[in-house]
């Protein structure tokens, strides 16, 4: 592996930053984007759906998701159908269920008869997948996004849960895996490798990628020191 342009998988840029987006959405191996409320409030973003415009006007081939912010279900399908309306490229995120743990999977449904790409978002097991897979459209496409870096975080290996929901998206060609939620390079390719469709990245693990993968051990252990020792002197350090 050389490079990220070398990888199998589609590598999606995760993220709020309109200039990291616009960024990104230009390099040839992002092949798509995604975002969520979370990371644009981090951003400072107020106006959702200017923002979501601004990004579109440049964003317009790769996939894009834009994720629904409601509780409500009925609210909740108003505003998944006018953001499937904002461009042929977006994704509209549905999460599993609300914030009260209300299933979201019948909304689900009605999206996906409708004809809504749907990026389904927040799952961790197998059994929400398999809840998700039984309502889809398979004439539609659709993404599935497992959070497996939050599964990590719980002490668990995300991968033997990823490989599971292989056989039960089998029936749906259009429906494409996602690692959600990486927290390091490493999860690139254990994604790739459990065979995962895509996996998202946010912007600083993606320049750390950039910069590292293909870089020799040896050259990265002299780069460290050198660092130390750049460190030191710009500190001022004596004994």
């Amino acid at each position: 592996m050389k490079s990220l342009n070398d990888l199998t998988i589609k590598l999606y840029a995760d993220g709020a930053d309109k200039a990291g987006i616009l960024e990104l959405n230009a390099k040839p191996y992002i092949k798509g984007l995604t975002t969520n409320p979370t990371l644009m409030k981090k951003a400072g973003i107020r106006d959702y759906e200017a923002f979501a415009h601004e990004v579109l006007q440049t964003v317009t081939v790769k996939p894009i998701s834009f994720e629904v912010f409601t509780d409500e279900f009925p609210e909740m399908k108003r505003q998944a159908l006018k953001i499937s309306r904002w461009a042929s490229n977006v994704y509209t995120k549905i999460p599993i269920t609300n914030s009260r743990g209300e299933s979201s999977v019948p909304l689900i449904g009605e999206l996906a008869k409708e004809g809504v790409k749907l990026n389904i978002t927040a799952l961790f097991t197998e059994r929400q997948v398999q809840a998700v897979a039984d309502v889809l459209n398979p004439q539609v496409p659709s993404i599935i996004s497992i959070f497996a870096g939050r599964i990590a975080d719980t002490g668990l290996d995300p991968v033997p849960i990823l490989r599971g929901c292989h056989p039960i998206l089998k029936s749906h060609p259009k429906a494409e895996l996602l690692w959600a939620s990486t927290r390091e390079v490493l999860n690139i390719f254990q994604a790739q490798d459990c065979g995962c469709a895509i996996v998202t990245v946010p912007h600083d693990i993606l320049a750390k990628a950039a910069k590292l993968i293909g870089f020799g051990l040896e050259d990265l252990s002299l780069d460290t020191v050198k660092m130390f020792a750049r460190d030191a002197a710009e500190a001022g350090f004596k004994l």
